[in-house]
């Protein structure tokens, strides 16, 4: 029998395997193992030019209103535009393990298929995790918040964000979502899973309560919004970067990944400190990566 045939198929569909993407999601696969995930906000294709000198914009470009000129008056902004190209471009970045698609200013399903889309792109240079936030349950009711979520997986994406979850109560109902949307969750239960059930705490409330959240079942990556604990602490930033270590360190002890904001002066403390997700954004987001990950090891 002669098998060069099946030899040479085989060595043609190893060739196409290596350089195909992996099928898993890169940042739920470092989580599983322990390792840190970087990654980066979506751009917002519909975000302003900055202009030289001026400070940093909202994170994600979630949408909103600019300052006018000289009469003050804050002339319209067009909404947040997410597309296949622009997902398809963040696909071909070797840096990224997760992009963080932030919807929780101004909801759009179109922007979680357009993301997903360019992120499966053929061009992928890896499998990225897709991770989608949307607006608390507070803002819409629960009912928007756990069709959201449905839909959300539904059109592609690996995980979902819940932002201000205010008590242990909203964060037994935000996992409820998940369930319902028959999502098969990874976390310390079910190593297995497949999909990303994320939530934030940015109530001192919540922060008070983050061991009994930490302990839940069916929950992926919990986080504190320190920007956001801030403002609910009336400008303490100290204290806000004392809730978000709190949290962390009850993320650890449950084998959760916790994610934060880093910039390219504090990533490497932050992988020091054992955050197992760090975002970026910006034009020095690749820098910073790139620092984390060499304090990382990767």
């Amino acid at each position: 029998m002669n098998r060069r045939p099946i030899r040479t198929a085989a060595l043609v569909l190893a060739t196409l395997c290596a350089g195909a993407p992996a099928a898993h999601a890169q940042a739920l696969d470092l989580w599983k193992q322990g390792k840190v995930a970087f990654g980066v906000y979506a751009p917002n294709e519909n975000a302003p030019a900055r202009p030289p000198g001026g400070g940093p914009g909202g994170a994600g470009g979630s949408g909103g209103a600019g300052r006018g000129g000289a009469t003050g008056e804050r002339p319209p902004m067009p909404p947040p535009l997410y597309t296949v190209g622009g997902g398809e471009k963040l696909a071909m970045n070797p840096l990224y393990d997760y992009v963080f698609l932030n919807l929780e200013g101004a909801y759009d399903p179109a922007a979680v298929k357009a993301m997903s889309q360019g992120l499966h792109s053929p061009k992928a240079v890896s499998r990225k995790t897709l991770l989608v936030r949307i607006p608390p349950i507070s803002k819409d009711g629960e009912a928007a918040a756990r069709a959201r979520v449905k839909e959300i997986l539904d059109a592609g994406a690996d995980g979902v964000t819940i932002p201000h979850i205010r008590s242990l109560d909203e964060a037994k109902l935000a996992l409820s979502f998940f369930r319902d949307a028959k999502a098969n969750v990874w976390s310390p239960s079910n190593p297995k899973g497949d999909k990303v059930a994320m939530l934030m705490l940015e109530d001192p409330k919540a922060i008070e309560q983050r061991k009994d959240i930490a302990d839940l079942k069916g929950l992926s990556v919990l986080a504190c919004g320190i920007g956001s604990l801030a403002q609910a602490l009336g400008g303490d930033r100290a204290g806000a970067e004392a809730g978000t270590m709190q949290v962390l360190a009850e993320t650890r002890r449950a084998g959760l990944a916790n994610m934060l904001t880093a910039n390219t002066q504090d990533v490497g403390k932050r992988v020091k400190e054992g955050f197992l997700a760090l975002l970026m954004n910006g034009s020095t987001a690749d820098e910073a990566i790139t620092a984390g990950r060499a304090a990382a090891g990767r």
